[in-house]
C-alpha cells in the first residue's frame, strides 16, 4: 500500500503534500542536504582563511587562487548532485509507501553520479541556450525540464532521454512548474533575508577591521548554507510529487503501481519525442 493515494492532484494539493512530507520527514531531508553542504563548507572556510591572511598568494591573478576556485567549483557541483539526487530518491521511496535512510539515499546517488552529472549539464545548456534568445524562453524551457532528474533517477534513463522524457511529461503543464518555481524563489529569498542579510550588514560595518570582517564573512557563509539546507528540499520534494502526478495523469501510473506495488517505476509507453 502506498503512503499517499496516487491520483491526479491540483497545484494546491501538490504543495500541501510537499510541506506535509517535508515536515513529517524533516530530519531525513535535513541530513540529505546538510551532509553534502558540510563538505562544501569544509572547502570554503579554509579558502576564506587563506585569502584573508595571504591575499597575494590566493588572489585570482595567480595559479594557487585559480586552483582553489576550481576545487571549490568541483565540490559545489558534487554537493549539488548529492543533495538533489538524494532528496528525489528519498521522496520517491516515501511517496510510494517505502522507507529509506539518509545513508541509503546518498549511497544510491553515488552509483548514479555520472549520468546525473550529464543530466545537470544538458539541462543547464538547454536553459542557457534558450535564455540567449530572451529570458522568457529560458524560463519556459526550465519549466518543461523540471522533472528531468526524477526521470533519470527513477526510470534509470540517460541524460538526453531524461530531458526528452521531462519535455513530454510536462506538455500542457508548464504553468504549474512555473508557479512551483515562483513559490520556491519567494521562500529562498525570505530565508536568505533572515539568515544572511544580518551578517552582510555586519560585513559592511567591519570593512576597516580585518578580524571582525573575517568573523562576519564566516557567519554570512554559515547563514547561506543554512538557508540552502532548509529551502532546497522544498522544490525537490515538489518536483518528485509533480513527476508522479504527471505520470498518473498521462500514463495511469496509479493503476500500474496498484497491480505491482513492489516493482520499480518503469518508463511510460511509447517513444519519447526529442527536444534536442
Amino acid at each position: 500500500m502506498t503512503g499517499l493515494d496516487l491520483r491526479p492532484l491540483t497545484l494546491g494539493e501538490i504543495l500541501d503534500r510537499t510541506f506535509s512530507l517535508y515536515r513529517s520527514h524533516f530530519r531525513l531531508f535535513l541530513g540529505i542536504t546538510g551532509i553534502p553542504q558540510i563538505l562544501l563548507l569544509a572547502v570554503q572556510l579554509p579558502q576564506m582563511a587563506l585569502e584573508q591572511y595571504y591575499p597575494r598568494s590566493f588572489g585570482l591573478s595567480n595559479f594557487t587562487g585559480l586552483a582553489f576556485i576550481m576545487v571549490l567549483l568541483v565540490v559545489a557541483v558534487v554537493v549539488y548532485l548529492f543533495s538533489q539526487g538524494g532528496t528525489v530518491l528519498a521522496i520517491s521511496e516515501i511517496y510510494l509507501g517505502r522507507t529509506i535512510t539518509i545513508t541509503e539515499a546518498l549511497q544510491r546517488v553515488r552509483g548514479n553520479l555520472g549520468f546525473l552529472f550529464g543530466v545537470a549539464v544538458l539541462n543547464f545548456l538547454a536553459i542557457a541556450g534558450a535564455s540567449i534568445l530572451l529570458i522568457i524562453p529560458g524560463i519556459y524551457v526550465g519549466c518543461r525540464l523540471l522533472v528531468c532528474v526524477p526521470s533519470a533517477l527513477i526510470e534509470q534513463r540517460g541524460p538526453r532521454d531524461s530531458l526528452n522524457r521531462s519535455w513530454e511529461l510536462t506538455r500542457g503543464y508548464a504553468g504549474r512548474a512555473f508557479m512551483m518555481f515562483l513559490l520556491f524563489l519567494a521562500i529562498a529569498i525570505a530565508a536568505n533575508l533572515l539568515f544572511v542579510t544580518p551578517f552582510t550588514i555586519g560585513v559592511a560595518t567591519a570593512l576597516k577591521n580585518p578580524s571582525a570582517l573575517w568573523l562576519w564573512l564566516v557567519l554570512a557563509q554559515l547563514g547561506s548554507r543554512a538557508a540552502t539546507i532548509l529551502t532546497q528540499p522544498i522544490l525537490l520534494i515538489a518536483t518528485a510529487i509533480f513527476y508522479y502526478d504527471l505520470r498518473v495523469r498521462k500514463e495511469a501510473f496509479d493503476l500500474e503501481f496498484m497491480m505491482n506495488p513492489g516493482a520499480q517505476p518503469s518508463a511510460g509507453p511509447g517513444s519519447v519525442p526529442s527536444i534536442l
